[in-house]
Parts: C-alpha cells; structure tokens; sequence
C-alpha cells in the first residue's frame, strides 16, 4: 500500500479513527488534508504529520455546510491538485434514549452530521474524481448501520443510510474509474465509545466497557488504527476490484449476534 504522490482527504480528521487513518496515509507517502470542525484537534494532527515529515493541511469545516465541505474540496485541490483517497469519516453518536423518547432535535443533529455531512462530502468530490477518471471513496459506516441497537434509533438511521449511499454512488461512478466502499466499525477504543458507557451508566462506565468487551469473540475492543489499516486497503491498488462493498471491522461481535443489545459503534 504505497501512496506517495496521492492526496488523501480526511474528514473527522482530529481524532479517533481520522486521526489514526490520516498518520496511515502519510506513513505510506501520502499528502493529506486533515478536515475537522475542532481547530484545535485538526491542527493538532496536522501537526503530528509534518513532526513525522509528512505533508499536511488543515482546514476548518463543518460538514453539513455545502459552502464548508466546497471549500475544503477546492482547498485541497488548490493545494495538492487531486484528490486520490476521500474518508468521509465525519460522524456524532448523539445521546441515547428509546425510540418512543428520543429528541427530536437530536434526531436532526446526528442525520444531519451523519447522513447530510456523508452526502455532501460525496456530491463535491466526486465530480473531482471522475474528472480525474481515477479515486477510491471510503465511507465510515457502522455495524449499527447493519443490525439494530436499542438506545440508539438516529444513530443506527443514519448508518444505515451511509451504506444505502455507498451503495447507490458506487454503481453511479464505478465506469468512470472511481470506487466507493464503506467500512462498518464494531466498539472500537476511541472517544465515542467511552461517552456511551458513560450514558449507559454514569456511576460505572468501565462496568459496561467490561460488559461490551466480554461479549465480543476477540474478548477486546478494536483500535483506531486497525480500523485506519481497512481504510488504506480500500483505497489501495489491492483493492481494485471491490466498489459497493461494507466491510466490518468489529472483532466477530456482529458474526456472533453481540451487536443487538447497545452495541455502538466506532
């Protein structure tokens, strides 16, 4: 996986998996554009890149913003002149609550960032890429865009969506040499998961960690960075041959049927 002279796009770039998936990229070559909403977590893995002798940008961005998401795909472009690898990563985990008593402004918030931040980032860099007649996509999907889990219906809405997205793109653009994938992440130890064993149980968040990690076949939570490696194989030449896909990444939960109760997420 070999990636100098490419550019690699990143939104939610500030942590978690972005972040992980932005120091892959520029391991392997790549120049890399770090969006994010946070300035200063986006700077901040910006920073760690070039500190790695990478060549890296940041750009401030709200997602659900069609003027924000233009402007980050015309910076980029500016910039490097291409845009090779998009991980259209961005995404909230919003509160939790059942169906019948979750907040509708909530509901608005996450499909916006979820769904609407998803769509926008496809609709601005794609026309970039078939220009191009080259690029590969990575949506950051969920295995909560696969099964249910209570406590959660506008974020398991809105992954769902992700996929019906990837999958609709990826017929759209596959013959003009363009690829669109998702990756659907099981609990994986970043700043996401932890907020939801908080919600879960203030008094006790470890309690429902130890509980989420005992019912996942590799008896841990994944990492950010392996979830980053998916990525970069989607994006590579290895992967010439698979658009429309979802890929999990979740340590067998969902194989076994452990992502129906509260499971989330990234």
């Amino acid at each position: 996986m070999d990636f100098k002279g490419k550019v690699a796009l990143i939104t939610g770039a500030g942590n978690g998996i972005g972040r992980a998936t932005a120091v892959g990229f520029a391991s392997r070559g790549a120049k890399v554009v770090v969006v994010d909403h946070d300035k200063a977590a986006g700077e901040a893995t910006a920073g760690i890149l070039r500190q790695q002798g990478g060549d890296s940008l940041f750009i401030a961005a709200d997602v659900t913003k069609s003027n924000d998401v233009q402007n980050y795909v015309k910076a980029t472009l500016d910039a490097y002149g291409q845009i090779d690898c998009f991980h259209n990563n961005a995404g909230i985990e919003g509160a939790i609550a059942m169906t019948a008593e979750y907040d509708e402004d909530m509901f608005d918030k996450i499909m916006s960032v979820n769904v609407k931040g998803v769509f926008l980032g496809l609709r601005h860099v794609l026309p970039v890429m078939i220009k191009q007649g080259r690029g590969a996509v990575v949506n950051t999907a969920s295995v909560a865009g696969l099964v249910g889990s209570p406590g959660m219906p506008a974020y398991v809405a809105s992954k769902h969506a992700v996929i019906g997205l990837t999958k609709t793109a990826s017929g759209e653009v596959a013959r003009a040499g363009v690829r669109v994938n998702a990756i659907c992440p099981g609990p994986i130890d970043t700043r996401m998961i932890h907020s939801v064993e908080s919600m879960i149980n203030p008094n006790d968040p470890s309690g429902v960690g130890n509980t989420y990690q005992a019912n996942i076949p590799l008896g841990r939570y994944g990492t950010a960075e392996e979830v980053a490696n998916l990525v970069q194989f989607l994006c590579s030449d290895l992967a010439a041959n698979i658009t429309g896909a979802q890929y999990v990444v979740d340590g067998g939960r969902t194989a076994t049927g452990g992502a129906v109760s509260n499971s989330l997420v990234r």
